[in-house]
């Protein structure tokens, strides 16, 4: 500006009638820049000041909250790590809870068929005994009421009563003959 001042005549353009803040009037000149000092040194201080403080705190601010935006994603990610590996933690000890279920119910199973298969053998055999001298029981009843009927019926052929010693001698004999001839 102040190469125009000293030089009106390269300011002034060319045509006469036209008029130019620069066409060689230095006071108009002093007064502008004055006023534009004043202009600049007002903003300066009035302005931009609080513009720029204002302009700088709200920079400050987003920086902060991206900053805190920034901390709370990788807190977040973190968790979320954190969460992940601890559910699948549960997951895995979830499986093997159910595979020792699975074992556990197992082994049971196994323990009460060889507990279910031995008590069928225990009664298989007390059946057996049980049977055993059942029969053992109704061949002597039957050996008895045999020998009895014999004698009753020898006593009959031959006309007469046995007495009773000697009835239980030959119920005795005929017992010992069958089971003789049973063995």
């Amino acid at each position: 500006m102040l190469a125009f001042a000293a030089f009106p005549a390269l300011a002034a353009g060319g045509g006469e009638g036209e008029s130019n803040i620069f066409a060689g009037d230095v006071g108009n000149v002093f007064w502008t820049l004055v006023t534009f000092g004043l202009v600049l040194f007002v903003l300066g201080k009035f302005v931009w000041g609080p513009l720029t403080d204002m302009i700088q705190k709200r920079e400050d601010f987003i920086r902060e909250s991206l900053d805190q935006a920034k901390s709370d994603r990788e807190s977040a990610e973190a968790r979320l790590t954190e969460l992940e590996k601890r559910l699948n933690d549960a997951r895995a000890e979830a499986t093997a809870i159910v595979e020792e279920g699975r074992r556990d119910a197992e082994v049971v199973r196994q323990k009460i068929e060889a507990d279910a298969k031995a008590e069928a053998e225990k009664m298989v055999e007390r059946a057996k005994r049980e049977i055993g001298i059942a029969r053992e029981t109704a061949v002597k009843e039957l050996y008895e009421l045999s020998g009895n009927l014999a004698a009753e019926i020898a006593g009959r052929i031959v006309g007469r009563e046995l007495q009773a010693k000697d009835h239980e001698n030959l119920i005795s004999e005929a017992l010992d003959e069958l089971q003789g001839k049973a063995n």
